[in-house]
């Protein structure tokens, strides 16, 4: 084998390095679809595990959400999803336990399934107006000329 094999191995060894290609992760994606019966379920099944990389497709007819789980990119599991013509989007749920202030007014949402609220950023914060500092004072056990109803 000489210097000449030792020097074509080592070639080889580096060009290879270049040319792998980087692994995709494994995700699980998580959307909202608005589904109806059985059939929309199974449509948006048969559509998702099509998907290049997807390994499981979870629908959850009754929370009306789709998992996906593989190597996936969520923009192209997204854009399969909105194909089928059905209302679509990222799962926008958390459970409440996350979100500093759950029943912030952004936050809280009838629709979502039980123990979760919407998803927001942190920068939402509550706010107090002058108007609810002056209820509360009116019923305020310090004012003298507080509602005496109690």
């Amino acid at each position: 084998m000489g210097v000449d094999g030792t020097i074509e191995y080592i070639s080889d060894l580096l060009s290879s390095v270049k040319k792998k290609k980087k692994k995709k992760q494994m995700q699980t994606v998580a959307l909202k679809v608005r589904m109806d019966c059985d059939g929309c379920a199974r449509k948006m099944k048969g559509v998702l595990s099509s998907v290049k990389g997807a390994k499981s497709v979870d629908v959850d007819l009754k929370q009306q959400k789709v998992t996906v789980t593989g190597f996936v990119e969520p923009k192209k599991v997204l854009a399969a999803a909105k194909a089928t013509k059905k209302k679509v989007e990222i799962w926008p749920y958390v459970p409440y336990n996350i979100v500093s202030n759950p029943y912030v007014s952004q936050a809280y949402d009838k629709k979502a399934p039980p123990n979760h609220v919407r998803a927001i950023p942190a920068t939402a914060t509550v706010t107090e107006s002058t108007m609810d500092d002056h209820y509360t004072n009116m019923f305020s056990d310090e004012n003298p000329n507080a509602c005496s109803i109690m």
